[in-house]
């Protein structure tokens, strides 16, 4: 009976060992969901990840925690990066602008690199914290920061502002680089509150074309 009881005991050890490796090292202040996921809706966005050339992310093992809503948030996330007419490289701009305000170092590790993959030299992103000072954008660049900056800020944007806006960009790409600003504001809140751990392998997201 002793015997019969200390083999149970080891094999839901072992199950729970086992459980444990699926699951992984924590990524957030959530639990880590397990990989491969048991949820049908999160393997899914998964899979649609994978697809669209991505890699599951420490976000991803985090959001998973909530299904659906995390699926519609990757809905929006994809249709502004795969999707709208706005130039792709002034999105991540405007990403990477919002990031630097907010401190967000999850939001700035991931999108650095599409900002790279967009044809922004590195001192362009480290020069965009002065951005005004340095002549490393050109008008249609710093029109947009400006506007991301007063988004930012509270949305408080100036007649002069929008006027600079409307200049360079059609008012289908305004709303699209609007709605990508403030997407990315909340998810630098999200991150930084969840306290998303930065990747330190080579997983990264699903790059999208420039």
């Amino acid at each position: 009976m002793r015997r019969t009881v200390g083999i149970i005991g080891l094999l839901a050890l072992l199950a729970g060992l086992s459980a444990s490796a699926a699951e992984g090292p924590p990524v957030s202040r959530l639990p880590r969901v397990p990989d491969p996921p048991t949820d049908p809706i999160v393997k899914r966005m998964w899979d649609n990840t994978r697809a669209r050339g991505g890699q599951i992310l420490n976000l991803h093992y985090t959001m998973g925690n909530a299904p659906k809503i995390a699926e519609a948030e990757q809905n929006l996330t994809y249709s502004l990066r795969f999707d709208a007419k706005s130039p792709r490289g002034l999105r991540e701009l405007a990403i990477m602008r919002t990031g630097l305000l907010l401190n967000a170092p999850y939001e700035l590790h991931a999108h650095r690199p599409l900002l790279l993959a967009c044809g922004y030299s590195a001192a362009q992103i480290d020069g965009l914290p002065k951005w005004r000072e340095n002549n490393l954008f050109d008008d249609k660049e710093r029109a947009l920061l400006a506007y991301v900056e007063e988004v930012d800020a509270g949305g408080d944007v100036k007649d002069a502002t929008f006027a600079a806006m409307k200049k360079f960009f059609t008012p289908e790409e305004i709303l699209e680089l609007t709605i990508v600003t403030v997407h990315y504001y909340g998810t630098a809140l999200l991150t930084k509150s969840l306290e998303i751990k930065v990747e330190d392998d080579n997983r990264g997201a699903a790059p999208g074309k420039c």
